[in-house]
């Protein structure tokens, strides 16, 4: 092959890849490193990492910064966790560019990326998608809420994941149960649980518990007031207070839910009853903040502690 054809041919897959190739692949399309050198000298290329090499000089994309992250930690290295996600679609979410490669092997990070070095790293968990390996997305989203950075953060991701349709709730929840020997992963199962039962909301027995380790009065459960267009049911209420609370389940998120919330809402308030509404998410990742919320709406509208 000529070395004119050989370098269309690089700078053609790089194309397909968001600009970028691998040393491994300009090799395997004729182009050596004595070629990579000259266009890189002559300011054509520009490298990223050891490598990687760009057919351009502009700044990386976002997808090939991703690449570059995975072709620059080895061979075998995968990308995972929230990183995965946003590769399989995922939006308006990002934690940094997580990459997965065996146990022992430690490589260095590039641009300040996360290596997880794992036993978790397994073939069957893997897939190439538009010419790079990445986690599926059960697991990724299962690891995107193990390596997250808070419980709060965790929660969200794992919901985002699901609202967006990238995974569906049912796989989450099977992948979450193989998780084993990690420190959130009671707090996966609990959030993947909430998530797969979709219109349960957490339990009214959670809900009283939380009102009782704070001292607040008991609520009654599933009282139904009247509304504009009929009855409305309500999940907590402090009657003497005229004080509800809505805890939401994952489904209210969805487009086709949020009209009716809102309506309903609007219609209690109009009515002159408080209403608070606590993701079911909410309250297991930050409980006390919701809850404080829950007290300043009860003491404004007159309830006082016996203490």
């Amino acid at each position: 092959m000529s070395r004119p054809d050989a370098l269309d041919r690089a700078v053609g897959l790089a194309l397909e890849q968001d600009g970028v190739l691998s040393r491994v692949q300009a090799r395997e399309v004729g182009v050596d490193r004595w070629m990579v050198a000259h266009q890189l000298a002559h300011d054509r290329w520009q490298a990223h990492g050891s490598q990687v090499i760009a057919v351009h000089r502009l700044p990386l994309s976002p997808a090939a910064h991703l690449r570059a992250t995975v072709w620059n930690a080895s061979e075998n290295a995968v990308l995972d966790g929230s990183s995965a996600l946003r590769w399989h679609g995922l939006e308006n979410f990002d934690d940094g560019a997580h990459v997965l490669v065996p146990w022992p092997h430690r490589p260095d990070s590039w641009r300040e990326s996360h290596i997880h070095s794992s036993r978790l790293w397994a073939p069957d968990d893997f897939v190439t998608l538009r010419g790079l390996a990445v986690t599926r997305p059960e697991v990724a989203a299962v690891r995107a809420g193990m390596w997250a950075r808070s419980d709060r953060a965790a929660a969200t991701v794992l919901a985002m994941a699901v609202q967006q349709r990238v995974v569906s709730a049912s796989r989450l929840l099977l992948e979450a149960r193989r998780l084993n020997r990690h420190k959130r992963r009671p707090f996966i199962l609990l959030v993947a649980g909430d998530i797969a039962d979709g219109a349960q909301a957490l339990s009214e027995l959670d809900f009283g518990k939380l009102c009782r380790l704070r001292g607040l009065p008991e609520p009654s459960r599933q009282c139904v007031r009247k509304g504009a267009h009929g009855r409305v049911f309500l999940d907590v209420l402090f009657e003497e207070f005229d004080v509800a609370v809505e805890v939401e389940g994952a489904h209210h998120d969805a487009p086709e839910n949020a009209v009716d919330d809102a309506l309903r809402q609007n219609a209690l308030v109009i009515a002159r009853l408080g209403v608070l509404r606590l993701p079911v998410l909410g309250l297991r990742s930050t409980p006390d903040e919701f809850m404080d919320q829950v007290e300043a709406l009860l003491r404004r509208a007159g309830w006082r502690s016996a203490a």
